[in-house]
């Protein structure tokens, strides 16, 4: 099957060509980050009216690469949630539109399932397997049995782990998105050197980030030489080592609690080098295959639904009536 895919459930507007839920055919995002740079944020509403500019164009984009013309599409996989509700209403208008003209199946699809399966564009990858699904909204460890068989594990109270990140480098002058500013800065400063929290490291498998970010704040008020350049890269180094360590350790304690030997790291936050390092580091000191999508496929991006689409729509599970939703438990979705 030939399956486009649309996401925009944030400030991403992506549409790609997926054959057989396998083959990238095409994976075009057009991004809006520099767009929400001056509000030091994503508004909703300016994204929502971004997408309606831009999806028409990044679908064209899509079937040229692929070499494909609308007609020969059979079908339509659209991010249903969860994320920003008018965002996530343009992606869902126009793949209904789309199936409803051309008379083929849609399926809506949970944006996190979408990170969660990206790795088997690239490679197979058996069941089961744990998944630290990773990124400015998301901070979830999940239990992977089959596409649409998924149990929470842990998941974080607060913060997500790069909304963390977004906001210390807000907070220290980086700018917004800053969680790849860090990362850099960090790569050159001692990680030993200012030592921060490690919230709730030994309680569960749940996270919290939002006592890190504090944390933060309270040293820069009482050390604001810390923010100058020079000294800027250790207080990165310290402040990333916490948040890496924190989801190292919790990671690898829910492959061994579960009896778990593969772990696929996925979401915006899986790009950053410290985390890469680490996981693998421990992955082959504890024997476990510690898997990570290529960057393009960490971000937000299209290409990741179609393993999930493919599956639903060559089993029948499709739906022309898709509700947006700004909340939606991965464990909810039970359509293996």
């Amino acid at each position: 099957m030939i399956v486009l895919t649309l996401e925009s459930s944030c400030d991403e507007t992506a549409a790609a060509v997926v054959e057989n839920g396998r083959t990238m055919r095409s994976n075009i995002v057009a991004s809006q980050v520099d767009l929400h740079a001056r509000f030091g944020g994503v508004v909703p509403e300016v994204a929502s009216r971004q997408h309606l500019e831009a999806i028409t164009m990044v679908i064209d984009a899509a079937l040229d690469q692929a070499g494909l013309k609308l007609d020969e599409i059979e079908g339509i996989g659209v991010t249903a949630g969860p994320g920003l509700i008018g965002a996530l209403l343009v992606g869902i208008s126009v793949g209904q539109a789309i199936a409803y003209a051309r008379q083929i199946p849609l399926v809506g699809l949970h944006h996190i399932e979408g990170h969660i399966l990206a790795p088997l564009l690239e490679r197979e990858i058996a069941f089961p397997y744990l998944a630290l699904a990773v990124s400015g909204g998301h901070t979830h460890l999940y239990r992977v049995d089959g596409v649409g068989l998924y149990t929470t594990l842990g998941q974080t109270r607060d913060d997500a782990a790069g909304e963390a990140f977004d906001k210390v480098a807000k907070l220290v002058g980086l700018g917004y998105p800053g969680g790849a500013k860090i990362d850099q800065l960090a790569s050159q400063g001692d990680p030993e050197l200012i030592t921060f929290p490690r919230p709730m490291l030994h309680r569960g498998l749940d996270f919290s980030f939002s006592g890190i970010k504090t944390a933060v704040r309270n040293y820069v008020i009482a050390h604001p030489e810390s923010t100058q350049p020079e000294n800027l890269p250790d207080l990165a180094a310290g402040f990333q080592a916490a948040v890496v360590e924190v989801l190292t350790k919790k990671t690898f304690q829910a492959a061994t609690e579960n009896g778990l030997q593969r772990i696929v790291v996925c979401g915006g936050v899986a790009c950053n080098r410290g985390l890469r390092l680490a996981m693998q580091e421990q992955g082959v000191k504890k024997g476990v295959e510690v898997i990570f999508p290529s960057p393009l496929l960490c971000g937000d991006n299209a290409a990741m639904l179609a393993v999930a689409a493919d599956y639903y729509l060559c089993n029948q599970i499709s739906s022309r009536q898709i509700r947006a939703r700004a909340s939606w438990p991965l464990d909810l979705v039970s359509r293996g």
